[in-house]
């Protein structure tokens, strides 16, 4: 059963010739928290989008390398070839404690200059993002290039899109936005706008599942509050806009907004290459409040291999003339109570004396000082007080340091000093110390006092009542390691297991076009996915 057919324009591809010449459009698509491991499971199954890019040249193991597994870094890293320690994106949200505001908390696709502008109540902004994207190169090779970007967050369509696209929409909660300003909203949104907000006034009485998701369904019990997860299909209350994020119809809708775009702009059909950024963001949703192993993502898998082979007939039909490239920006990790029944004997939940907020009260009672102390959460960067003075800070660094360090669900602590002088890793992400993975997401003017490093297997969850029984964030491979995609008519149908990066896929786009980029301003190396493509083999 389909969720979203009103939109998505149904084709049958017909068979398309090998290219010559670089092609008019380029399609980036992230899909959230489709980790190698997902990826894995169902590939043998998928026979829709999937087997069709699956076609083309695939990385199933590829890296994003750095230790902050999270939206916002991941993003960061597709189309700038950058690692979040040149990119500036280190987290989701970071600390910057020097500024007035109370709220000392910075979101990553925020713009905290503007007055009134919260963490959580932000104007939307690519501000914090250090380098130039793919869509900027081509502006400045090309200057007739477009850049289009639609996601299902803002930071996805920001991070992959950058600077002054020409459009970017994205989900804000209750409908698709934008941060440029200016020019008058096309009617493809607009349709769109109408669309969603008819489908999420219905009711969803759920999906009737085949054998294969059937089959894994088995509920399970959920600590920390939270609700039994494992056998849902999907079925919502009309107005529930929460369920309907979480749910294979908002891939739908974002892709039929996506091939809106496409039409009344014309992608593809100008005399420079243009690029399509579309982030698919209901994998992530689903994986946070059901999973990686149950019902749910199985119903979501199926649902999302379907929704792309529409989206990729209709290009057929409306382009013809295009590449994708397909990836995600981190991995996910199922839920620890499955995984205990399937024999991970060390999942658990992080203790939530972990926490920066509940370990800075206790520094305080211990050092009897007074004030926040710490800022942070249940594991990565912390920030030690700067209202403190001196030598209380220093204190309060040692004390925490200890306590940390000496808790059973700890793996390591690394302070900035430390960070700070050691060289960026200079091997294959495979191959990367912990020092290393959390060096590549280290910048100086905005990384904390000291970087928490859990153990592999302890979920950063333990209040699960508000809905999120799984997170993804660590320095561990079920969290970094992704696919990549790359797909054109005439590339060899191959699967290469080799551990290269997300950051590599600028430069190897940039090959298959023939733009310019110069090779100190990234971290990535070109990639070979179809012969005759001028490039470094990795």
């Amino acid at each position: 059963m389909r969720l979203w057919p009103v939109l998505l324009v149904s084709a049958i591809a017909a068979p398309v010739a090998a290219q010559s010449s670089p092609p008019k459009l380029i399609v980036a698509i992230s899909v959230d928290q489709l980790s190698s491991d997902v990826f894995d499971d169902y590939r043998p199954v998928l026979n829709g989008g999937f087997a069709r890019l699956g076609q083309g040249t695939v990385f199933p193991h590829a890296y994003q390398g750095h230790a902050a597994s999270e939206t916002c870094p991941g993003h960061s890293t597709i189309l700038t070839g950058a690692h979040p320690a040149r990119n500036g994106i280190i987290a989701n949200s970071w600390y910057d404690l020097s500024q007035g505001r109370a709220d000392k908390a910075v979101y990553c696709a925020e713009d905290e200059r503007v007055a009134g502008s919260t963490s959580s109540a932000y104007t939307v902004s690519p501000w914090h993002l250090k380098v130039p994207t793919l869509g900027e190169y081509l502006k400045r090779q090309w200057p007739g290039s477009r850049t289009v970007a639609v996601a299902g967050k803002d930071r996805a369509a920001v991070m992959m899109s950058g600077q002054r696209p020409d459009q970017r929409w994205y989900w804000n909660g209750k409908t698709f936005a934008t941060d440029l300003t200016g020019a008058a909203v096309p009617q493809s949104v607009i349709s769109a706008r109408s669309a969603v907000a008819t489908q999420v006034a219905q009711p969803q009485p759920g999906l009737e599942p085949p054998a294969l998701c059937s089959g894994k369904a088995a509920v399970v019990s959920v600590e920390g509050g939270g609700q039994p997860v494992g056998a849902g299909r999907f079925a919502r209350a009309a107005g529930d806009l929460s369920l309907f994020r979480a749910s294979p119809e908002f891939d739908g809708a974002t892709l039929a907004l996506a091939a809106g775009l496409v039409l009344e702009l014309k992608l593809g059909k100008g005399g420079a290459p243009d690029l399509l950024t579309v982030g698919l963001s209901a994998t992530d949703y689903v994986g946070h409040r059901y999973g990686t192993k149950g019902q749910e993502m199985c119903l979501q898998m199926l649902s999302l291999d379907r929704d792309l082979s529409d989206f990729l007939a209709f290009l057929d039909r409306e382009v013809g003339d295009y590449a994708v490239v397909l990836t995600a920006d981190h991995g996910g990790k199922d839920i620890p109570e499955r995984e205990r029944g399937a024999g991970v004997a060390g999942a658990a939940r992080v203790d939530p004396a972990l926490s920066a907020g509940t370990m800075g009260k206790a520094l305080s009672a211990r050092l009897g000082l007074a004030g926040t102390l710490l800022y942070g959460g249940n594991f990565g960067d912390m920030y030690v007080d700067r209202s403190l003075a001196p030598a209380q800070r220093a204190r309060v660094l040692s004390a925490a340091l200890a306590t940390y360090r000496a808790h059973p669900q700890v793996e390591a602590v690394f302070t900035h000093d430390q960070l700070a002088s050691t060289a960026m890793p200079a091997t294959t992400p495979d191959r990367w110390s912990l020092i290393e993975r959390a060096r590549a997401s280290f910048d100086a003017s905005r990384s904390g006092d000291f970087v928490v490093i859990l153990k592999r297997d302890i979920t950063p969850i333990a209040d699960t009542k508000g809905g999120y029984v799984s997170t993804h964030g660590s320095v561990w491979d079920y969290d970094r390691r992704v696919p990549i995609i790359f797909w054109r008519p005439g590339y060899p149908a191959r699967t290469v297991d080799l551990p290269v990066q997300t950051v590599d896929i600028l430069p190897t786009v940039a090959a298959m076009i023939g733009l310019t980029i110069p090779r100190e301003t990234i971290d990535g190396k070109c990639l070979s996915p179809a012969p005759g493509a001028v490039c470094v083999t990795y």
